[in-house]
């Protein structure tokens, strides 16, 4: 995380006893909410000063409390460590399968981001790479873009085939071949 990240979510310590920001034991002490009076027509009424909303920052705020433990960080990491390992493998698994495969995988990817450093960078590699195919495609003719097309659901005619032919011993060419000698 980064020092300003951290500014950020911080409140003044100035109303504190002490006025320190950390526990006395070398660790910071976990951000709180800020609230303050709004001085408006409802008494009792709090508004939340200068806090960006969003999911995405009640999500950092959760993972920085939880790390500012370090039950809860060993906790977090074993916790992110498993889940992403489940998504990643449930993902490649469905791959050969038509389906969302490898958009499952880089689910489990993003999961891993969340604590380890090597899956941010893959993640961010994938991303730059995705981002480039996508606008390498979007800037071809339509020809260009049918041919691609074309070929993507031929690929996934073949790992359908194969996957029914091998592991459910379904073979839909012979059936077919079968249906129009017979008919």
């Amino acid at each position: 995380m980064k020092p300003s990240d951290r500014d950020e979510r911080t409140t003044s310590d100035a109303g504190r006893a002490g006025g320190s920001s950390s526990t006395g034991r070398g660790r910071p002490r976990p951000a709180t909410n800020g609230r303050v009076r709004d001085g408006g027509t409802r008494p009792g009424r709090t508004v939340l000063a200068g806090r960006p909303a969003g999911w995405r920052w009640r999500l950092r705020t959760t993972l920085d409390l939880i790390r500012a433990n370090p039950t809860g960080r060993v906790a977090l990491k074993i916790f992110v460590a498993v889940a992403g390992a489940l998504v990643v493998t449930i993902g490649i698994a469905l791959i050969p399968l038509p389906g969302p495969g490898w958009l499952i995988v880089i689910g489990g990817l993003a999961i891993w981001a969340v604590e380890f450093h090597w899956a941010r960078q893959l993640l961010g590699f994938t991303r730059r790479h995705v981002h480039a195919w996508t606008r390498w495609a979007a800037t071809r003719s339509l020809a260009v873009r049918f041919l691609l097309g074309s070929a993507g659901l031929v690929f996934v005619a073949v790992v359908l085939w194969l996957s029914l032919k091998y592991s459910l011993g379904i073979d839909l060419v012979a059936r077919l071949l079968h249906y129009l000698a017979t008919n």
